[in-house]
């Protein structure tokens, strides 16, 4: 089984490239981010087309998340249950059998201190509070998605640079660990220690030729699963096309 991720930056804009990608990698669920379309003009035909089954929670212009499988999954969520006032579309959730998959879009938060940073801070808190409420660190489950957060060092060019600013502040830092803290494996990290393998640059300053990235986008995953996962990856290729996302897709494969 291979789940995967990628926040586009518009689904309508990228499709090219991610029909092109799932034909190449052929993930069993693909977790998509930042689609910026409503449910209704989510190019849905084009990925049934192709195989695929769709799962959408989209908004207008802003966010919006997806799930695209090669199965149509047992049962979906769409944001937190039980929100009086719902966070944006950021959320959803599918089961696979007994795998399930959680798809994320964590709130930027804009700039330490700011009003979109709390919301921030306070996003992931529903998201710690889902967690604890709906299921157990026993379950076989994975969050994927764009974090916003670079977790360490080495997840960063330049961590000196970095220091204070937003995506890799400590109180964010802090707010993921108390979520991993739960009972979550990063998968990226079973297998790759080193520094220098990033997700996310920049469309300024000429970024990803320079190689001034940050690995923000994770498979993050319980223990019980992590004991199935035989690789994870960052698939680059991606980013080096023309009008590309400024993220890259990434990927863990599973065996059970």
């Amino acid at each position: 089984m291979i789940i995967s991720s990628w926040n586009v930056n518009s689904i309508n804009v990228r499709l090219p490239h991610v029909l092109d990608w799932l034909g190449k990698v052929k993930p069993n669920v693909l977790c998509l981010q930042e689609i910026k379309c409503i449910d209704e003009k989510f190019p849905r035909q084009a990925f049934e087309d192709a195989g695929y089954h769709c799962e959408i929670f989209g908004e207008k212009t802003y966010n919006g998340v997806a799930i695209i499988s090669d199965s149509k999954p047992d049962s979906v969520q769409r944001g937190f249950l039980g929100e009086k006032e719902p966070f944006s579309r950021r959320f959803i959730e599918a089961k696979f059998g007994n795998v399930s998959v959680l798809d994320v879009y964590i709130p930027n938060g804009q700039a330490v201190g700011s009003e979109k940073f709390f919301y921030k801070l306070n996003w992931l808190k529903a998201l710690k509070n889902h967690l604890m409420t709906e299921h157990s660190p026993n379950d076989l489950l994975a969050i994927c998605g764009d974090y916003n957060i670079a977790p360490e060092h080495r997840d960063v060019y330049d961590p000196v640079e970095m220091k204070d600013q937003i995506l890799f502040s400590d109180e964010e830092k802090d707010a993921l660990k108390d979520i991993q803290n739960w009972g979550l494996v990063d998968s990226f990290r079973l297998f790759n220690d080193e520094a220098g393998h990033y997700s996310w640059w920049d469309y300024r300053m000429n970024s990803f030729r320079r190689k001034m990235g940050l690995r923000i986008d994770h498979i993050w995953v319980t223990e019980s699963l992590s004991k199935h996962c035989t690789q994870s990856w960052i698939d680059i290729e991606p980013r080096k096309l023309e009008k590309p996302s400024d993220h890259a897709p990434i990927a863990a494969r599973f065996e059970f």
